[in-house]
Order: structure tokens, then C-alpha cells, then sequence
């Protein structure tokens, strides 16, 4: 029998092979960028949290607000004409809707779509049954244990490229996984744009922060996909963050106009501070951002009637003696897990709210908690796209290239959750019992050869051993081993093929793009 450490009465003959069945596992998921990534269909059904009254009093609230409040369109004159000719009401910068017209006008918006990668072995599903992770967006500063915080630059943001495209666990490039802030803010989406195109072969997202830049997104995919296929196909998509409380400004709606008149994804993502951008509870949080999101998906379909669309929400709460940000908290937890069934009501794909994300100023205890409850929420909830699901910290101000690695792990283990429990005769190993008897080990039958490599999840963090080997080691802490993970998986990092005149062309488009405009640093 096994003794009290697990492993002293281990036949010696067995342990070279079980070494042997752990290095095929570690290399299977090394190997993983140039193979399918992992699975992205859900086999956990999503957890139900409202009945149908509950969730109808919440779409009344929101059709309340849009009849009774509205949503503005500032400087955004095309957008307030396509509203008027739809038949909402229409008052200076105001729209306000009938009870369900909103909802009406999102109903061209399909309900599942493919977000097709330079790599068509990367392509994902939004909507149905799928979970499509990626990295975290928009943070300023970056650190790591060795350098701590400071400004990110170009090389920081192609190095999360690098890192997601060496990760199965992320399905999805993301967008501005950091700000390359030494790049002039007018130039820099080109060469993020290039970055995701050329460093990596997954699904990505263009910038959004002027029309004309969306554009220019938009133009640089067409140089790899072709013109073609992007007018008949999801290729990119863009970010429109509504200016919660129910504003839309000239630069969201007018990036949000053009990646829907080219038929490309977009994800509106209401912002929502319980308390300051709306009211405190997790139901009007929720019932705000449907309403806030309609009318955005509403936009869209009216530039483009099936235009492929992902409704968002970006919430928290608030500590509400200092006013800092707080993430993972049961009350926004509640909001992800309604909106998402708000979401699948509506019939279009759902963005979480959540990932992991964390307030903390340290990859820490606090960080990981603040993660890892938001996290279940969002993967529970049946959210199809989930942002944030790796390196964020600080609300989002940093992203931190150890809590990157933990996250990793972090999603590795949830994505296997969510393929639930295997029933079939294999798994329950009969032939095991016959090769042992009552009181014997089962490590050395063929059962458990046959499936070590893949029975567990096993994390990329190098374990930290026993006690007392551990303090042999250095003692260090599991941010710490991170280090020397993110390390190795950039140096080992291997670019994606890509054709040499199409990626020429790319960096003549960027050159010559950043050479028509002076540098503007605000």
C-alpha cells in the first residue's frame, strides 16, 4: 500500500515510465501553437441564476431606462439620422425608444458567428456552446519582478503577443494588451495591428480610438485576408466602449460604424461602476448595461443589417468609503452570471465582464482571489468571449507578466472543468482492478500508463516540491517560479509563416501610414 508521503512503496520499475508520460504531456502543450488549440467547447452546462420573471423585470428596467432616460450620441450626426429613420425619437443628441424596440432592431444580429484567424486551424466560434479566452486590454504600465512597474512599451505589448500565441489556454490574440507608450498615440494601433498580424496567428482586435484608426485596422486585414473574403467574413474585431451613463461619443460610434459597414465584429461593452456610473445593486447594474448595449448592437445592425456583434459589459463595484475599484466581489460576480443569461436572451454572443481580474498591487494572495472568483463566475455563467483572463492587475492599470503565467495555469484548469465528466467504459478502468488486488496501488497498470498524460490537468509552473526541498530551493513562491516560465516561453518562442510579399506590404501600409501623420503625444 501507499505509505504517508504517497510514494515510498512506488515499484522503482514504474517511475521512469511515469517521468516519461509527464514529458509527452509537457510537450504535447508546448507543441500546442502549431496544433488545434485547446478545446473551446463547453460541455459544463451554464448555471442558471434567474428565472424568467426575475430576468423580465430586469429587461423592463432596461426598456424603462430607454424610454424614459435614452441614450445620447454626441457629435455623431449619421447616428442620430439612422436611429430617426428607424423610427425611435429622436431629440437633439437624445434617442429614446418604445418599450422593445431597441430589443427589435437587434434581432438581425446573428446569434453565433466565426471569428476567422490568419490561421485557419485557430478560427473560433462565438456564440453556442463556446468559450473563447484572451489577455488582458488597455493597461498603461506593465511590470515583472525584476524590473517592477513602468510604462509599456512596443516590446512589452509584441511580447504578450509572443505569449499568447505560445499559450493553448488563450484562443484569441486580444487587442491592446498593453499601451506601447514610447509609440505616438496616433501611430501606435498600426503597429500593434502589425504586431497581432505578424507575431501571431489567432483572432485579434483592432484599434478604436478614431474612426480613421479603425480603419486603417481594417485596411491592414484586408491586406491578409483579401477584400473578398473580409466582406463576406468576420476577420477583426473592434471594441466600442460605451461612456457610461448612457453616452456615446463621436469616436465609439464612429469606429463602431465602420467595422460594421466592413461586416466586421463588434463588441459594445458598457462600463459600469456600481454607484458611479449607476445605480448600486447588481440588478440595475445589469438592467443599465442591456439597455446601454441594445442600442449599440441596434447601431450596428442598422449600418449593416448582420452584422456580427458581441454583447459586452466591463462592471464592478465600488469600496464605497475610499472609491476604489473593487473586482471579484459577489455583488459583480451576480451581474456576470445575469448578463450573461440576459445575453443569450437577446441571441447574441456574451462578453463577460469578468476574467481575471484583480485591485491588487501585487501578484498576490489578493490578486488570486480577486481572479479566481471572478473568474468562475464568468466561465459558469456561459459567457462565450472572456477578456482579462490573464495578466491583470491594479483594476487594470498593469498588466504583470508573473500574474500572466499564474492566470495561465488558472485557465488551463477551468478549461478542463468546463469539459465536464467522461462516463464511458474506458474511464472506469475494470481492467486496472484485475492487474491489482484490495490494498494495491493502482500507478502501475496499464489503465493509468494508458492515461497519465492527460488524465490531469497538470500546471506549467514549476511545482515547489516538498517542504523541505522547497526550502532548499529558495523558497520561492509561486510569483516567483512564474519568472522563470515567462522566460523560457519567450525565448523559445517561434513566429507563425506568413508570405513575405503580403507581410511587405503590411510594413509599407504601416510605414507609409506613420509617415503622413506628425507625432501626437496627448
Amino acid at each position: 500500500m501507499l505509505g504517508t508521503s504517497g510514494l515510498e512503496n512506488l515499484d522503482i520499475n514504474i517511475q521512469p515510465k511515469l517521468r516519461k508520460a509527464a514529458r509527452r504531456g509537457r510537450s504535447a502543450r508546448r507543441g500546442a501553437p502549431d496544433s488545434v488549440v485547446s478545446d473551446t467547447k463547453r460541455k459544463t452546462p451554464a448555471y442558471q441564476l434567474l428565472n424568467e420573471l426575475e430576468l423580465g423585470a430586469i429587461e423592463t428596467q432596461a426598456d424603462w431606462i430607454l424610454e424614459n432616460i435614452g441614450v445620447e450620441f454626441r457629435g455623431d450626426e449619421t447616428a442620430l439620422d439612422l436611429f430617426r429613420d428607424a423610427g425611435a425619437w429622436v431629440d437633439g443628441q437624445r434617442v429614446t425608444f418604445a418599450p422593445g424596440h431597441a430589443r427589435q432592431l437587434c434581432a438581425s444580429a446573428p446569434n453565433q458567428f466565426t471569428l476567422h484567424a490568419r490561421n485557419p486551424a485557430k478560427s473560433v466560434e462565438l456564440g453556442g456552446n463556446n468559450v473563447v479566452l484572451m489577455p488582458g486590454y488597455g493597461s498603461p504600465f506593465v511590470s515583472d519582478l525584476e524590473r517592477g512597474r513602468r510604462y509599456a512599451t512596443l516590446e512589452d505589448f509584441q511580447n504578450f503577443v509572443k505569449l499568447t500565441y505560445s499559450t493553448p489556454y488563450l484562443h484569441h490574440s486580444g487587442g491592446t494588451v498593453c499601451e506601447p507608450t514610447d509609440i505616438p498615440v496616433n501611430k501606435r494601433h498600426l503597429d500593434m495591428v502589425l504586431a497581432h498580424l505578424t507575431l501571431s496567428d489567432k483572432p485579434f482586435m483592432g484599434g478604436v480610438t478614431s474612426p480613421v484608426r479603425a480603419q486603417d485596422s481594417i485596411d491592414m486585414a484586408r491586406i491578409v485576408f483579401g477584400e473578398a473574403f473580409m466582406d463576406e467574413n468576420a476577420v477583426i474585431q473592434g471594441n466600442i466602449n460605451v461612456n457610461s451613463p448612457l453616452i456615446y461619443d463621436d469616436t465609439m460610434s464612429g469606429a463602431l460604424r465602420v467595422y460594421a459597414s466592413a461586416g466586421q465584429c463588434v463588441c459594445v461593452s458598457p462600463a459600469i461602476f456600481a454607484g458611479a456610473m449607476g445605480p448600486l445593486s447588481p440588478a440595475a447594474v445589469a438592467a443599465q448595461t442591456l439597455a446601454e448595449g441594445m442600442v449599440g448592437i441596434a447601431l450596428a445592425q442598422l449600418v449593416r443589417p448582420g452584422c456580427p456583434v458581441v454583447f459586452g459589459s466591463f462592471h464592478s463595484t465600488m469600496n464605497l468609503k475610499s472609491g476604489a475599484l473593487t473586482f471579484g466581489s459577489p455583488e459583480a460576480n451576480l451581474a456576470s452570471m445575469v448578463l450573461s443569461q440576459l445575453g443569450h436572451r437577446l441571441g447574441v454572443p456574451v462578453r463577460s465582464g469578468g476574467g481575471h481580474v484583480s485591485g491588487s498591487n501585487a501578484a498576490d494572495g489578493q490578486a488570486m482571489q480577486d481572479s479566481v472568483g471572478a473568474m468562475w463566475a464568468t466561465l459558469l455563467s456561459g459567457a462565450h468571449q472572456v477578456w482579462h483572463a490573464a495578466g491583470w492587475l491594479e483594476g487594470g492599470l498593469v498588466m504583470s507578466y508573473e500574474k500572466f503565467i499564474m492566470d495561465l495555469d488558472h485557465c488551463g484548469a477551468m478549461l478542463k472543468m468546463l469539459q465536464g465528466i467522461d462516463v464511458s467504459d474506458e474511464v472506469f478502468g475494470r481492467d486496472a482492478y484485475f492487474e491489482t488486488g484490495p490494498g494495491e496501488n493502482f500507478l502501475s497498470t496499464a489503465h493509468t500508463l494508458r492515461h497519465f498524460a492527460t488524465a490531469n490537468f497538470q500546471p506549467d509552473i514549476p511545482e515547489a516540491g516538498l517542504f523541505e526541498t522547497w526550502s532548499e530551493n529558495g523558497s520561492l513562491r509561486a510569483d516567483q517560479r512564474s519568472t522563470a516560465r515567462w522566460k523560457s516561453m519567450l525565448a523559445g518562442y517561434q513566429a507563425p509563416s506568413m508570405d513575405q510579399s503580403i507581410r511587405s506590404r503590411l510594413e509599407d501600409f504601416v510605414a507609409e501610414r506613420q509617415a503622413s501623420m506628425k507625432d501626437e503625444w496627448y
